[in-house]
């Protein structure tokens, strides 16, 4: 059981994050066209940063690196898109 539990953890490491970095582009591409750039720029520079590094490692074949960043780059894109439909409710209710 423990061998097996340990060659699924090691598969794991072994194969890109695909999904997590479409994840990453596709958040970060919603929140650019919500106007993340003019109303959260510091969210939206921070998920791109992150998306930078995830494609680093992910070209470097350090894909668990890769994988972390990518999940930081969607989670700053999703505060980003955040901000700004709080900003938007805000300044509708002016």
């Amino acid at each position: 059981m423990l061998v097996a539990a340990l060659c699924f953890l090691v598969a794991c490491e072994t194969t890109p994050p695909v999904q997590e970095m479409s994840d990453a582009r596709q958040a970060i591409a919603v929140a650019r066209e919500a106007g993340a750039a003019d109303g959260a720029a510091f969210h939206l520079r921070a998920a791109e940063k992150y998306l930078a590094s995830a494609e680093q490692n992910l070209g470097e074949r350090a894909y668990s690196l890769a994988r972390r960043d990518a999940k930081q780059a969607k989670m700053k894109a999703l505060d980003a898109l955040s901000a700004i439909e709080k900003k938007v409710g805000q300044e509708s209710g002016k």
